[in-house]
């Protein structure tokens, strides 16, 4: 070892010695750009090239076979004035949303409230209860439409047997078809509950205790210290339900094929946008209604994120100020 490097050693050896400064480690720019690539061309190419693709050609004729031609603002004037399939889709996309959302939060409050009770096996519970997410939608979707199948399912058999006389048609009825999909996504809810069981564990005993030594009933403790310490999963819940539900495509998709839905009552957005794209070869047009969606979208997303100021409680304050 050198005579500096010694002295400098022996220096700070002494008490309230300073340590030496570390050499600053200067790595080579081309490294950091290697190991970035794989990021950098995965954002370029799968990210940002297919959506300034889109975007243009959203303003042209295009079925993937010839050059696109640009018409300007023709997509978007026949959408919304001639294209009545879009009204409905839209129309079907807001009301799954609206309905399904609230219903989705509130079983998975409900489900993660009742998985924090048993003392014993709780992690089984737990498994069992989010088991069913792990199902593929396509087979889960399958499945439910043999189950709910209105003249050999078992569910319209066991509404027979306690004296229902005429069950629902389920998915051949237009009236009932998208409560069967609300129902497909309350057996799924496992991703959900895991969330919402998080946010209950997390919650201070503490709190739940003091309540009980000031005479709180359990729906006082409920009302006053487990849903105000849930606002921000409720939050999260909502957006992502939001952002989720304005593209749901896959149960929707496999459910009217496997029943023929000529009353187009399962007929949502993403759908009008695949049939429009892959089947009528019109890339255009279905490029004008994605980005149409995504503007849906992120104004929903920008009023939730708005409100969430008046209903949301952070323990250190809101985030978003």
């Amino acid at each position: 070892m050198s005579l500096p490097r010694l002295r400098a050693a022996a220096s700070f050896t002494k008490k309230g010695a300073a340590a030496p400064p570390r050499k600053k480690l200067k790595v080579p720019r081309l490294f950091i750009f290697l190991c970035l690539s794989p990021w950098l061309f995965g954002i370029i190419f799968f990210t940002a090239y297919p959506m300034v693709s889109s975007f243009y050609q959203s303003f042209t004729k295009f079925n993937l076979i010839e050059s696109p031609k640009w018409v300007g603002l023709d997509n978007f004037h026949r959408m919304f004035f001639e294209d009545d399939d879009f009204w409905k889709a839209l129309k079907n996309t807001i009301w799954i949303s609206a309905i399904s959302i609230p219903l989705r939060i509130t079983f998975a409050i409900f489900t993660a409230w009742v998985l924090t009770k048993p003392k014993r096996g709780s992690s089984i519970y737990r498994t069992i209860f989010f088991l069913p997410s792990m199902v593929p939608a396509v087979a889960g979707t399958m499945a439910f439409t043999y189950i709910f199948n209105p003249a050999y399912g078992p569910v319209n058999k066991l509404l027979e047997a306690i004296g229902i006389k005429e069950p629902p048609f389920w998915f051949l009825d237009p009236q009932w078809s998208k409560w069967g999909l609300i129902l497909l996504g309350l057996w799924g809810i496992g991703d959900t509950m895991i969330i919402f069981l998080a946010g209950l564990l997390d919650v201070p005993k503490s709190l739940y205790e003091a309540a009980e030594l000031e005479g709180a009933s359990g729906w006082q403790s409920f009302r006053y210290i487990t849903l105000p310490m849930m606002t921000p999963v409720i939050f999260f819940s909502g957006v992502t339900g939001v952002i989720g539900s304005f593209q749901y495509f896959t149960q929707a998709y496999v459910a009217s094929g496997q029943v023929n839905d000529y009353s187009h009552s399962m007929y949502f957005y993403a759908t009008h946008i695949y049939f429009s794209a892959f089947k009528a070869y019109e890339m255009g047009y279905a490029s004008a209604l994605a980005w149409v969606l995504l503007v849906i979208t992120l104004l929903c997303t920008l009023v939730i994120l708005k409100t969430q100021k008046r209903w949301v409680h952070y323990p250190n304050g809101s985030l978003f100020k």
